[in-house]
């Protein structure tokens, strides 16, 4: 994802469990406290703040479509894309004005198939397709898929998580896809890469949601990867998000601490310390981030009559 915005998913809670462009809604106003949203069961796993149009968007881990959601919680079909089996983390590319999609299929975690690992790339303004980009075809032979979130390099280039198959994409300007981290972690038992966001230094930083590790990827050597060192590990960090305001890492944890922690460093992330913290009141995956803070979407996995929620989170320190 860009520097100031981010969306993901982790793997555990799931286990539980032609683009169509629509007509123009009134778009959710940033500085509410919680928005429920008027539908039920499609789980929300991702959210966006699209800035220059002023409006949240959610995907969908059960329909695959993108929504714009109103003021009052209404949700208008934003992307309605046939090959959209699950929208995972979504990420807004204003500067080419892109949306990013990571394509998925939720039914692996359900041990049915083998699932997918696919990028989406569409129109911010239209909704139309631009590309859909099949990473698993690059990917390690033999391997279960799930691409899960994504982030977008100052060079257009963007960079996605396959939660299953352990590694990192990269697909550039031109929708070529390389494998940028394989998978050396197949000795560790459990692994699930997981949130990715993009620093301009020109460098990565990953959450895995097992350990609550976080990782360091530089892009032009990426094998060349360090831990950042952290006072406390985020167990259950699921999505990560910049926040601008006070330079800090934003983490989802998705446990039951249901809380967010806000990470600075101020030595290029060998190291951070906690900026803030706060809490949230249910099962959350991701965030964005706007001039008004935080915003955690809380899907409910387990309950399919439950209206999901976007909650704004204020972090203290």
């Amino acid at each position: 994802m860009r520097f100031h915005l981010k969306t993901a998913c982790l793997a555990g809670s799931i286990a539980a469990l032609g683009a169509i462009a629509c007509a123009p809604v009134v778009a959710a106003d940033a500085a509410a406290t919680t928005i429920k949203m008027k539908s039920t069961g499609f789980i929300p796993e991702g959210i966006e703040y699209d800035t220059k149009n002023k409006r949240f968007l959610v995907g969908s881990l059960v329909k695959g479509t993108v929504f714009v959601v109103a003021n009052d919680g209404t949700l208008t079909p934003f992307i309605q894309d046939p090959e959209l089996k699950s929208s995972v983390g979504i990420e807004v590319d204003e500067e080419r004005n892109r949306l990013l999609v990571p394509n998925s299929d939720s039914a692996v975690f359900g041990g049915q198939g083998v699932g997918q690992a696919k990028l989406g790339v569409y129109d911010l303004t239209t909704g139309k397709r631009l590309a859909m980009v099949d990473l698993a075809a690059v990917g390690p032979k033999d391997a279960k898929h799930f691409a899960n979130d994504v982030t977008v390099g100052s060079d257009g280039s963007a960079y996605i998580t396959d939660t299953m198959a352990r590694v990192i994409y990269k697909v550039d300007a031109k929708y070529n896809a390389t494998v940028l981290v394989p998978n050396t972690f197949a000795s560790i038992p459990q692994f699930q890469f997981n949130g990715i966001v993009y620093h301009p230094s020109g460098y990565l930083l990953v959450a895995e949601s097992v350990t609550g590790d976080l990782y360091k990827v530089p892009v032009a050597k990426p094998e060349s990867f360090t831990k950042v060192k952290l006072p406390e590990q985020p167990v259950g960090a699921d999505g990560i998000v910049w926040h601008p305001q006070d330079e800090s890492l934003v983490v989802v944890r998705n446990d039951k601490s249901q809380q967010v922690i806000a990470f600075k460093s101020t030595d290029n992330w060998a190291t951070a310390t906690v900026q803030g913290r706060g809490t949230f009141g249910s099962q959350g995956t991701t965030a964005a981030v706007n001039s008004n803070g935080v915003y955690v979407v809380q899907p409910f996995f387990a309950d399919a009559n439950a209206q999901p929620v976007i909650e704004h989170v204020h972090l203290s320190k």
